[in-house]
């Protein structure tokens, strides 16, 4: 029985060094959380929280690898529900490993929880809700914006 997970395991796991490697490499681009080569700068922390419009410390690299991410979910969804048969390693590799090493529910919640204790809590009540509404937002967009670019094509337009 378990053997039978081993490519399923596999695919997971080469997708999630992928997407831990575009997260690391969302945490170092400057603007979002660091200068490229160092990994941190002096306006950015370990987490990839800059200061950017004047909000020192908001963990951007997050919020924007979490949205982009559920952007990509449902592109992906969109692509696989009209897929008469998708392989069957495609959704574990791209869903689950890249899309899931990529995107990190658990800073959220750590950077939220560190707002909270250094006293920002417009900050961390912003973050709050906008992760959530954003992320909901781009699997919505993803999804319709997928069908619609599918339809065209199919209809030659």
């Amino acid at each position: 029985m378990f053997g039978r997970q081993v490519p399923v395991l596999g695919a997971v796991a080469a997708g999630g060094v992928i997407g831990a490697q575009a997260r690391y490499g969302l945490s170092v681009l400057p603007g979002l959380g660091g200068d490229a080569g160092a990994g941190s700068s002096d306006n950015a922390d370990i987490a990839g929280n800059s200061d950017i419009a004047g909000m020192a410390g908001f963990p951007w690299a997050t919020l924007v690898a979490n949205v982009t991410g559920c952007l990509l979910i449902g592109v992906l969804m969109a692509l696989i529900a009209e897929m008469a048969a998708p392989h069957p390693l495609l959704r574990p590799f791209v869903g689950v490993g890249v899309l899931g090493g990529y995107t990190t529910f658990s800073a959220y919640a750590v950077e939220t929880h560190q707002m909270l204790v250094d006293d920002r809590f417009v900050a961390a009540g912003g973050y709050l809700v906008a992760t959530p509404v954003t992320a909901l937002a781009a699997v919505w967009c993803g999804i319709r914006l997928t069908r619609a670019w599918r339809a065209r094509r199919v209809s030659g337009g």
